[in-house]
């Protein structure tokens, strides 16, 4: 496993000191676990958050050391905790690249004014740490920005997302004669994406696929794909935990099971929660940055549902630009 782990961490862009320093931070792990009477093929989540804890008191919890973890979890299909890793690590750059976007649309005084006593919690910390940090922050956007400029904020590439990301997504609408066949066409190689994950037992993302995951996906065009009516097209993210959401009736479990991002999922454990849904503009950012790049220019995105808000999906429509239709 350790060749396969140096040849992964080569294609991430580490160099040589980089890699043996990852390869040091997973056997280390091994030997806790060890000491502790377990192993890496029976450690657990609680065992992963034990850890990370203990890094976090002794100061060692740098980011290349849990990104070690994190790509070893992966490649050795410890599926758990590699989703553990990206409801911790996903969204750390959020706060940077919302900078960003608000000082060139507000201005970098209030930008800086907004984001005064905002700070991301430590490297490591677990998910419920983040929506009171959330919370805060839409408390001060929401009181210093209109509500438009406030979702012209939110719906950026908050997550830092390489455009190139989307080249494919591009290539299939400029082949395709209209745009139904381009969405039908997105939505079959999706499933078949998800099928091929299926069958090598390894995760979309942060998604357990299981047979009725595919199914749900192949019966929902929206999801993983897109459907046209008039001038919008209807997006639908998948579930973050796609096979949990199926088996859920709790109406708080659904929405749980449903949402996706780490500064606020936790925040739906409460019952009602306390973040403004304006806040998954930003997820609406994601679903516009692809057809930015379908379309080659900027798109308008609505959120027309959300977890947050009290809806079992998140959907958005996605205003197809003039002179774009065909």
């Amino acid at each position: 496993m350790e060749k396969e782990f140096r040849e992964l961490c080569k294609a991430r862009g580490l160099n040589d000191k980089a890699i043996g320093d990852a390869v040091v931070a997973v056997r280390e792990f091994e030997q806790h676990l060890n000491d502790r009477g377990s192993s890496m093929d029976s450690a657990t989540v609680e065992d992963l958050k034990q850890y990370i804890s203990l890094l976090m008191s002794q100061g060692r919890n740098s980011r290349e050391r849990l990104l070690a973890l994190a790509r070893y979890s992966y490649l050795a299909k410890m599926n758990d905790m590699y989703i553990y890793f990206t409801s911790i690590l996903g969204g750390r750059d959020v706060l940077a690249n919302l900078s960003a976007r608000m000082s060139s649309i507000a201005g970098e005084k209030l930008a800086r004014d907004i984001l005064s006593n905002i700070e991301a919690p430590p490297l490591g910390s677990p998910p419920e740490s983040f929506p009171p940090v959330t919370q805060r922050l839409m408390e001060s956007l929401e009181a210093k920005l209109s509500p438009e400029m406030c979702r012209q904020v939110l719906a950026g590439n908050m997550h830092g997302i390489p455009r190139e990301a989307f080249n494919e997504h591009r290539e299939l609408f400029k082949k395709a004669s209209t745009i139904d066949e381009f969405l039908t066409e997105w939505h079959r190689k999706s499933v078949a994406e998800l099928e091929n994950l299926l069958a090598e037992g390894r995760l979309f993302y942060e998604q357990k696929i299981t047979p009725r995951v595919v199914e749900f996906v192949k019966q929902n065009q929206e999801v993983l794909g897109g459907v046209r009516q008039g001038n919008n097209i209807y997006l639908t993210k998948i579930p973050y935990a796609p096979d949990d959401y199926l088996d859920e009736s709790d109406p708080k479990m659904k929405r749980y099971y449903a949402c996706h991002c780490p500064w606020a999922r936790a925040s739906i454990l409460e019952g009602e929660s306390n973040i403004s849904s304006t806040w998954c503009y930003c997820s609406g950012g994601y679903q516009k940055l692809i057809f930015d790049v379908v379309f080659d220019e900027p798109v308008e995105v609505e959120l027309l549902e959300s977890a947050l808000a009290g809806d079992s999906r998140c959907r958005f429509a996605v205003r197809i630009p003039d002179g774009k239709f065909k």
